[in-house]
């Protein structure tokens, strides 16, 4: 048996079961139907090394190479960056962020592909900028960027900024065919990043209520479901960014994660937010994703077909 439901009770496919799941999935995406939620996890798909920290824990080690952290927080990047803007300043934060992140990234086939689609709504949930980069490479005028701001540099009610993919701030367009929406924010093209707990309380404060999500972000994830790739949950604070940007969606919703490897914690969120994982490596499910011939580019064309993917 192929599809198995857990003591969770968490419903996991494998084998034959996760190849054909991901067939409609990869329809799903080309018709529209569903939202992609990306996560660090795809900075591994070139490499077994990465030009830039593919994990909260990897970015916490790296700025604690500035300034040495407590032993009791120094593997919580929020932690760490706290103590860094308490005793370095909000710019000194910045400018090491803005470092660690500064060295190119390319984007993988995955996000070339993406770029490609009719997409409605992609997350992106790093601070690299890969999902913005593949959509700069297609020279497509019909994308906004809606990145998540700290309010430490602002005045007044700003949770967000929009950007065009030139980087020049924009009003946000409801018109435009795809928003890449990253609710942490993002390296290009302003450097703004939600990383500190402080940048986080008052957003946790508001989130439940929705406030901080933007309604372009609200209108066009209720009637599809999310696909998590690249992504853990083994962080509440991922936890609740994934729960609440998924809040009031139609559904159904996917995650491609290594069944044996999720935490306790892990299992728990994905069975109460009835996420069905595809128990497949991330690379795997990628090649099966991402149609033959597509480059690093995107330079293949597609052909969008519905999926009935709400109804299967």
């Amino acid at each position: 048996m192929n599809t198995i439901l857990t003591s969770d009770p968490l419903l996991v496919v494998r084998d034959s079961d996760a190849e054909k799941r991901l067939d409609l999935l990869k329809k799903a995406l080309a018709a529209n139907e569903v939202v992609p939620y990306l996560g660090p996890g795809l900075l591994r798909l070139g490499s077994a090394e990465t030009p830039v920290p593919p994990t909260p824990e990897a970015v916490a080690a790296a700025l604690n190479a500035h300034a040495r952290a407590p032993s009791k927080i120094r593997t919580n990047m929020w932690s760490v960056a706290q103590f860094i803007e308490q005793r370095r300043h909000r710019r000194t934060l910045q400018s090491w962020m803005a470092e660690i992140f500064g060295a190119p990234v390319a984007p993988s086939v995955l996000h070339a592909w993406l770029a490609t689609l009719p997409l409605s709504l992609i997350v992106d949930s790093w601070y690299d900028g890969s999902m913005r980069a593949a959509l700069s490479e297609t020279g497509r005028t019909d994308v906004v960027e809606v990145q998540g701001v700290t309010r430490a540099n602002e005045f007044g009610d700003i949770w967000t900024k929009t950007y065009d993919l030139s980087g020049r701030e924009v009003e946000l367009a409801p018109a435009a065919k795809t928003v890449l929406y990253t609710p942490h924010g993002s390296l290009r093209p302003a450097a703004n990043f939600l990383v500190s707990d402080s940048d986080y309380v008052e957003v946790l404060t508001e989130i439940d209520i929705q406030t901080p999500i933007p309604e372009v972000v609200k209108e066009r994830r209720t009637d599809r479901g999310f696909f998590f790739i690249g992504c853990r949950f083994d962080d509440q604070m991922l936890r609740i960014y994934a729960r609440q940007i998924m809040k009031r969606s139609h559904g159904p919703h996917f995650a491609v994660l290594d069944a044996e490897m999720l935490t306790r914690n892990e299992r728990r969120f994905l069975a109460a937010s009835a996420i069905t994982v595809v128990d497949l490596p991330t690379r795997e499910a990628t090649a099966l994703l991402v149609p033959s011939g597509i480059g690093a580019d995107g330079s293949q064309g597609h052909r969008a077909a519905s999926s009935n993917f709400c109804c299967r």
